[in-house]
C-alpha cells in the first residue's frame, strides 16, 4: 500500500493541485488537517480533497475554528483575520463537512498512526526533541505522522538501550543530512525496531524557508517514507490572496516559505 501524506493545505489550491500531480501513483491519501485558513480557496480545496481516495482524514486547529467548532481566542491577529474571512467564505455544506472531521490521533494500520499536533493533544506543537519525547511516548504505532508546525522533521526513538537502561531520543538533524530543507527528496527506511515521529511538511504553507509544497509518500510494503517537494503556481496563489482582501503579508510569506 502506498499512501500520499498531505497536511496543512491552508486554502492553497495551486499547491494542492501541484502536489497531487507530482505525487504520481499512490493508492490512498492520509490528510493530517488544516485544509483551510490563510489561503483564498477554502471551498475549492475542500471539494478537491473530498474527491480523493481518502484512507483517513483528521481536523486541524484552523478547520475547527473555521467551522465554528472552537473559538478564535488562541489565534494571533493575522490568523484571526484570515480565519474570519474563511468562515464567511465557506459554503454551508463545506462548513458542516469540516465541522464533522474527527480529531487525531487515528490508527491507520499496524505500522502507522496520524495526528495533527501530537498523539496526546491535537493542538500541541512539536518543534524539537523536548517536544518530541512525550509525543513518542504517547504514540501507539511504530510510525506517527504529524503536521501543525509546517516544518519537515524526523524524530527517532532508538530501541537500543544505554547502560542507564533508558531509551535514547535523537532528532534527524543529529544525523548526516537527514532533512534536505532546500534539496531533493529524502527517503526514511523504517528499520522495524525504532519508533518514528515524522512531519512531512506543509502543502500550502511551508515554514522552513523553502516555498515549495511538501508532502510524503509512505510505502508500507517497503516500510519506507519519502518526503518530497514540488513547485507550484505561487504567483496565482498570491494574487488570489490579495484579490480576496486577505492580509497581504499572507501572500508575501508564501514566497519566503515562512
Amino acid at each position: 500500500m502506498t499512501y500520499l501524506v498531505i497536511s496543512d493545505i491552508h486554502g492553497n489550491l495551486e499547491a494542492l493541485e501541484a502536489t497531487l500531480h507530482a505525487a504520481g501513483n499512490y493508492d490512498r491519501v492520509l490528510v493530517l488537517g488544516d485544509l483551510v485558513g490563510y489561503g483564498a480557496d477554502p471551498n475549492a480545496v475542500i471539494d478537491r480533497v473530498r474527491a480523493l481516495s481518502i484512507a483517513e482524514i483528521i481536523r486541524g486547529n484552523h478547520d475547527k475554528v473555521g467551522a465554528g467548532v472552537e473559538g478564535i481566542e488562541s489565534f494571533n491577529h493575522i490568523a484571526r483575520l484570515a480565519i474570519e474571512w474563511t468562515a464567511a467564505a465557506l459554503t454551508a455544506e463545506n462548513r458542516s463537512w469540516l465541522a464533522a472531521l474527527p480529531p487525531g490521533p487515528v490508527l491507520v494500520d499496524d505500522l502507522t498512526e496520524m495526528c495533527h499536533g501530537t498523539p496526546f493533544d491535537e493542538d500541541v506543537y512539536v518543534f524539537d526533541d523536548v517536544d518530541a519525547a512525550p509525543a513518542l511516548q504517547a504514540a501507539r504505532r511504530p510510525l506517527c505522522l504529524f503536521g501543525h508546525t509546517h516544518v519537515p522533521a524526523v524524530f527517532t526513538l532508538v530501541e537500543e538501550r544505554p547502560a542507564a537502561g533508558q531509551p535514547r531520543l535523537r532528532t534527524a538533524r543529529e544525523l548526516d543530512s537527514v532533512i534536505p530543507v532546500h534539496g531533493a527528496s529524502f527517503r526514511l527506511d523504517l528499520d522495524g525496531q525504532s519508533q518514528y515521529l515524522v512531519n512531512c511538511g506543509a502543502v500550502g504553507q511551508p515554514r522552513d524557508g523553502d516555498s515549495r509544497a511538501a508532502y510524503g509518500l509512505l510505502d508500507t510494503d517497503a516500510r519506507s517514507l519519502t518526503i518530497m517537494r514540488t513547485t507550484y503556481d505561487l504567483a496565482s496563489a498570491q494574487a488570489k490572496i490579495v484579490a480576496a482582501g486577505l492580509p497581504e503579508v499572507l501572500a508575501r510569506r508564501l514566497a519566503a516559505g515562512r
